[in-house]
């Protein structure tokens, strides 16, 4: 993908996380894939396949270009150093469970809770929004910045 001349690779935060380890699964990006661009050094991380269960192929991410980190928890503090710009998008509880079951199925409704209990508990401790550059409505179909629906 390009923008302006510019490369952009997309990393999915789910290609590190598991079924088994959804909460601490980050430093094996960070080692694989933020500190080897930032050291101008090609990163090369291996994807979790939710569909096998397992690690899969191997990707490789050439350093010069623009990357895109997308997830839940894509600003988490240890990630703040590597940053340029933390976008968090805010999206009601009700709507994350319906997209969720919309995508994984009716039987996956016990995991998509425990998920969603792990990223609340995270998010309270963490508070990304406060830190965000922008904060935007995930249930609008506009980009303008809106204040974060619910936090205590």
């Amino acid at each position: 993908m390009a923008a302006q001349g510019v490369r952009v690779d997309l990393v999915h935060t789910d290609d590190f996380a598991s079924a088994d380890n959804p909460l601490n699964w980050w430093p094996r990006l960070i080692s694989q894939v933020l500190q080897p661009l930032r050291a101008g050094a090609a990163a090369r991380y291996q994807r979790y396949d939710w569909d096998l269960g397992r690690l899969a192929e191997w990707h490789t991410i050439e350093p010069g270009g623009l990357i895109l980190l997308e997830g839940v928890s894509a600003s988490r503090n240890a990630f703040r150093p590597y940053l340029g710009l933390a976008v968090w998008i805010e999206t009601p509880a009700d709507e994350r469970l319906r997209r969720g079951l919309e995508r994984d199925g009716e039987q996956a409704r016990d995991q998509w809770r425990q998920w969603m209990a792990d990223e609340t508990a995270w998010g309270e401790a963490e508070r990304p929004w406060t830190r965000a550059d922008v904060v935007v409505s995930g249930v609008e179909d506009h980009g303008t910045s809106v204040p974060p629906v619910h936090h205590a």
